[in-house]
């Protein structure tokens, strides 16, 4: 049977048109983008494309947007081989990591691509991303798709979906993996890193598309005040507080700042703490933020920010995995803590 791929135009910077009375980009539609690739009709794959309801600027996209292409790709998962969504990149890598945790058992792969410069550009950088993530998205081993996870490919290489990270708004190598290697490199072949690699479930796939939005971040600088932090706290309803913190995890101990903390954690919420730093983990090495183990602060490791609030989301919205949110959080359930 001939290998089929569902292209799903979510909008983004790749289809963008300018708008004639302000001059700014604005999404358009997935027509306009596969009439510009006529490389497409050179592949050996049948490739259809289809739009979400309404395509946005990925700035405006929401947990419910997530929602929404996971759906249509599970409504669509028996037609095709492999499914390439075209997103915007301000929050691609959110998107990434949402998906990668609402799909469980995936043989198939579903990789996320788009472009700094609009399709119709010149110098766009759309047409290679496009390429390259269909023709990843048709290799095969052992009659079987090679990739079977939720991936980003851009400037020229293969992520993994939740271990991804936006690192430049002007370069074309706009993403970066901090702490896992590229899955694929593309030169003049294409470099697979097989150890790396997902293998392909042999259970049943399953899609849980429930989010819980009660999730906010907050990034811990110097001279940030008592008064300041618990304004926050009360103003604020969530169930989950990730805490951006300093290189290895350490935070300040003010006897104000150990208080706060520990009055959220009585009220059942989940503290997680998340490194500033790109590259590297949270581990317990001085002794100055010891304290925050010992309140039940949540290590998370060397997840990005991204797959931590993504995580937590999926974590939190239902009552079973809400109950073992810990033992699940510092689990590996997709490759995130890889």
């Amino acid at each position: 049977m001939q290998a089929s791929i569902l292209i799903v135009y979510t909008g983004g910077t790749i289809g963008m048109v300018q708008n004639s009375k302000s001059g700014l980009l604005k999404p358009f539609d997935v027509e306009n983008i596969m009439a510009q690739i006529p490389q497409l009709n050179s592949i050996n794959a049948k490739i259809e494309a289809v739009s979400t309801r309404a395509p946005k600027d990925s700035a405006n996209m929401r947990p419910s947007d997530w929602q929404e292409i996971g759906q249509l790709l599970f409504d669509n998962y028996e037609k095709y081989s492999g499914f390439v969504v075209l997103h915007g990149t301000d929050t691609m890598a959110y998107a990434t990591a949402a998906l990668s945790f609402m799909f469980k058992n995936l043989s198939k792969p579903i990789i996320f691509t788009g472009s700094q410069l609009p399709i119709g550009h010149t110098r766009t950088d759309a047409l290679e991303n496009v390429i390259t993530a269909i023709e990843i998205a048709l290799l095969q081993k052992n009659n079987a798709a090679l990739i079977n996870e939720v991936c980003l490919y851009f400037g020229n290489k293969l992520f993994r979906g939740n271990c991804v990270t936006k690192i430049s708004s002007q370069n074309f190598n706009a993403f970066d993996s901090p702490n896992l290697p590229p899955l694929i490199e593309s030169n003049m072949d294409l470099e697979i890193n097989y150890s790396l690699l997902q293998v392909s479930s042999v259970n049943k796939l399953s899609f849980n598309p429930a989010l819980s939005e009660e999730v906010f971040v907050y990034k811990m600088h110097p001279g940030i005040t008592e008064k300041q932090f618990s304004q926050i706290c009360s103003a604020v309803k969530f169930n989950v507080l990730i805490l951006e913190t300093y290189g290895s995890g350490t935070l300040f101990n003010n006897d104000w700042l150990v208080t706060a903390l520990s009055k959220l954690r009585k009220k059942g919420v989940e503290i997680i703490n998340i490194s500033q730093c790109t590259y590297g983990s949270v581990s317990a090495l001085y002794e100055v933020s010891k304290y925050m183990a010992n309140l039940g602060v949540i290590s998370g490791k060397g997840l990005t920010l991204e797959a931590a609030i993504a995580k937590s989301m999926c974590l939190m919205a239902s009552e079973t995995t809400k109950m073992n949110f810990k033992t699940l959080f510092i689990t590996d359930l997709a490759g995130e803590l890889s």
